[in-house]
């Protein structure tokens, strides 16, 4: 299957254990990869034949606004049920990662879901 990937969409979103630590928004990377038949779209040239990468960032840069998760891997659930849903793809991979741990450049998740 072919594939669009969004590769460390910085996002900010309230997401921890913690209320402290849901208090102000964190810097997350995320990346994304959508599974779709690419074929029309290379024959044809139309953004209708495809996944619109410019909207799912803005849907994803969006996403935070007005909620919190406690968990990174809700995070990437809600994404993943977000792209099979509202961009038609086949198959999506969702890798969030957080900057947490001061000993670690980051802790992440990896989560894949298809239609």
């Amino acid at each position: 299957m072919d594939r669009i990937t969004l590769c460390d969409l910085e996002v900010f979103y309230r997401v921890g254990v913690t209320e402290a630590e849901r208090a102000q928004p964190q810097r997350l990377l995320l990346t994304v990869e959508m599974e779709h038949d690419l074929a029309p779209a290379a024959a044809s040239d139309r953004l209708a034949d495809t996944i619109d990468y410019f909207a799912v960032t803005q849907r994803l840069l969006r996403l935070g606004e007005g909620r919190h998760w406690e968990l990174i891997e809700a995070v990437a659930g809600d994404i993943a049920q977000l792209v099979l849903r509202d961009f038609r793809a086949q198959r999506v991979s969702v890798e969030v990662k957080k900057f947490v741990l001061p000993q670690a450049r980051y802790v992440s998740v990896h989560l894949s879901a298809q239609a």
